[in-house]
C-alpha cells in the first residue's frame, strides 16, 4: 500500500522536483543570449519592462476574490508570469531562472495560505506593513515585515500575507524559477475545493 505525501512533502525523480516545469539549464542559457536577428540595441530593449507600460491585473487572483473579499489583490508583472496562474503576458521580459511581479494589497487584504512545492517565493514591502505567517507541519511562525524588509519562504510550507494597515501596501514578489507550479491550498481551505 502506497500513501500519498503530506501536502509538505516534495516528490522527486531523477531529474529533481517531479513535475517542475524548468527546462534544462542549457537551453536557458541559450534563451539569454542574444539572438542573431536582433542587434544589441533592439534586444536590450526586449529585456526592459518600463512601468509606463504596466498595468495591475486585478483579476489574476480574481477567483480568490469570489471566495473571499479580503483576498482581492492585484499583480503587476514585470518579469514572467508567477504563479497567479495567468498562462502568458506578452508584454513582460522573458522569464529565465526567476519571475518578478508586483503585488498591490488593500487594506485589511490577505495573501491566502498557499504553498509552492517546487520554488523559493521572496517578498519584499515596498509600502505598508504586512504580517507574514508561515506554517509546517502542524508549527506556526508571524513576523511583521516592513517597508523595505524581505522573507524568503523556502518551498514545502504554507505562506499567508496580512496587510495589517490602513493603506494599500505595495509588495515585490519573486519566484525562483521561470514558470512556477500554480500553488496549493491547504485541504481544509475554501480555495482548495475549486477548479481551476
Amino acid at each position: 500500500m502506497t500513501s500519498t505525501p503530506a501536502a509538505n512533502q516534495p516528490i522527486f525523480n531523477e531529474r529533481g522536483l517531479m513535475d517542475a516545469q524548468i527546462p534544462p539549464e542549457a537551453d536557458i542559457q541559450r534563451a539569454l543570449m542574444q539572438p542573431t536577428d536582433k542587434n544589441l540595441g533592439d534586444w536590450l530593449e526586449s529585456r526592459v519592462a518600463r512601468f509606463s507600460t504596466r498595468r495591475y491585473d486585478w483579476d489574476a487572483l480574481k477567483f480568490q476574490t469570489q471566495v473571499d473579499e479580503r483576498y482581492r489583490r492585484a499583480q503587476m508583472r514585470y518579469m514572467g508570469t508567477g504563479a497567479t496562474g495567468v498562462a502568458s503576458d506578452n508584454n513582460t521580459v522573458p522569464s529565465a531562472h526567476f519571475t518578478f511581479s508586483t503585488m498591490v494589497i488593500p487594506a485589511g487584504g490577505i495573501g491566502p495560505s498557499h504553498i509552492h512545492y517546487d520554488v523559493e517565493e521572496v517578498f519584499f514591502v515596498l509600502r505598508g506593513k504586512m504580517k507574514i505567517v508561515i506554517e509546517k507541519d502542524g508549527e506556526r511562525w508571524e513576523s511583521i515585515l516592513h517597508e523595505r524588509d524581505l522573507i524568503s519562504v523556502p518551498p514545502g510550507v504554507y505562506r499567508e500575507e496580512v496587510n495589517i494597515t490602513d493603506e494599500d501596501a505595495l509588495m515585490c514578489v519573486m519566484l525562483g524559477t521561470p514558470k512556477p507550479i500554480t500553488p496549493t491550498y491547504p485541504p481544509e481551505h475554501p480555495l482548495s475545493k475549486l477548479k481551476r
